[in-house]
């Protein structure tokens, strides 16, 4: 009889329930501790219950975690200076979102050469996660496939929503259980009223199909997640990160009974996609923020401890140590001052 099921499958391949990974790189109670209050600080934030901005930076995408590590380093001690005006939190991204094809993430393809080991991924997830939470550094992460966050969820302090899966009814559902708050990028055609749908749908309830820690189907059923906002990233339109984009959002949000919660991408279609521009688009958001602008939480930066990218290498051979292969980033000194101004910025509203 002719087959009438998996004609394209090449190979399946077990991977370890996500109960396994979590035993072998247990979370420690001093890493739980420090994720819950950074959770509880940056719903403060978008709430408007505490005035100071969401700082999110870090490199586009993580490929080499001992970059990463210095990077977080870094990172660490600066934050400590200005955390009287700013939280700040490090990106930790792992899986990326392709418009066709390309590198898929360190968790989908950690050997950078297409074996897609990605249960050997999942661990170097949790445990850069992990090592990172160690330094006193909130992560943040996007969260793409629907099945990761059940492996290294319970390490993150804040998720994305990307631009491609924000009209995705199966992450506004898996956005509805998250513990964390989490932002919903605007669409890739730079429209805003999907992810204002979708922050409204992860507000509430829902059942859908997922798995347990065992890594058996389950139906899981959410009370929703009232810790989510919309993420300003531009669009195939041009930037959104002006006064009169911030105000078209914040009416639109407001006629969705949805409070007002904006945070500026500095990346992407904001700045043309050209990581030199992030300055300024950051010096956009911060005079919007100076003259009184209480809907901004918060803005992100594609910053590694070098700019600019370089491109994918067979098994990474030859790449140079802390430069982005996938979006372009500022490095680590322009990054020092774009969070010095963003903390004199909000001098007035702290007070």
């Amino acid at each position: 009889m002719e087959r009438t099921s998996d004609i394209n499958v090449i190979e399946t391949r077990v991977l370890p329930p996500p109960e396994a990974l979590l035993r072998d790189l247990p979370k420690t109670d001093a890493q739980s501790e420090f994720v819950i209050r950074a959770r509880k600080q940056i719903a403060d934030v978008i709430h408007g219950r505490d005035p100071r901005l969401l700082c999110i930076v870090g490199p586009c995408s993580i490929h080499d975690t001992d970059a990463a590590l210095e990077y977080a380093s870094r990172l660490a001690a600066f934050a400590r200076d200005v955390s009287d005006r700013l939280v700040v939190a490090m990106r930790v991204y792992f899986e990326k979102p392709r418009t066709t094809v390309g590198w898929k993430g360190m968790i989908m393809d950690p050997g950078l050469d297409g074996s897609n080991d990605i249960g050997r991924g999942l661990r170097i997830a949790r445990q850069l996660l992990g090592e990172v939470l160690d330094l006193g550094v909130p992560t943040t992460t996007e969260l793409l496939d629907p099945i990761t966050p059940q492996y290294i969820a319970d390490l993150v302090c804040w998720s994305a929503i990307g631009a491609r899966t924000v009209e995705s009814q199966i992450h506004r559902q898996m956005a509805s259980g998250l513990s964390m708050p989490l932002g919903f990028k605007n669409s890739t055609d730079g429209t805003i009223g999907s992810a204002v749908n979708a922050i409204k749908a992860a507000a509430g309830g829902h059942t859908f199909l997922g798995i347990t820690l065992r890594g058996e189907a389950a139906i899981v059923s959410t009370r929703g997640n009232r810790n989510c906002h919309i993420v300003l990233r531009g669009g195939a339109s041009g930037p959104n990160m002006d006064a009169v984009s911030v105000a078209t959002a914040r009416r639109q949000l407001e006629a969705a009974g949805i409070r007002p919660a904006v945070l500026i991408d500095c990346s992407h279609d904001n700045s043309g996609k050209n990581p030199e521009r992030q300055p300024a688009v950051l010096d956009c958001v911060l005079d919007q923020v100076k003259a009184g602008d209480r809907s901004i939480v918060g803005f992100m930066l594609e910053s590694n401890l070098h700019g600019g990218s370089q491109p994918l290498t067979p098994r990474g051979a030859g790449l140079r140590r802390g430069v982005s292969i996938t979006d372009g980033c500022i490095d680590w000194e322009t990054t020092e001052r774009c969070i010095r101004s963003a903390h004199a910025a909000v001098a007035e509203r702290i007070g």
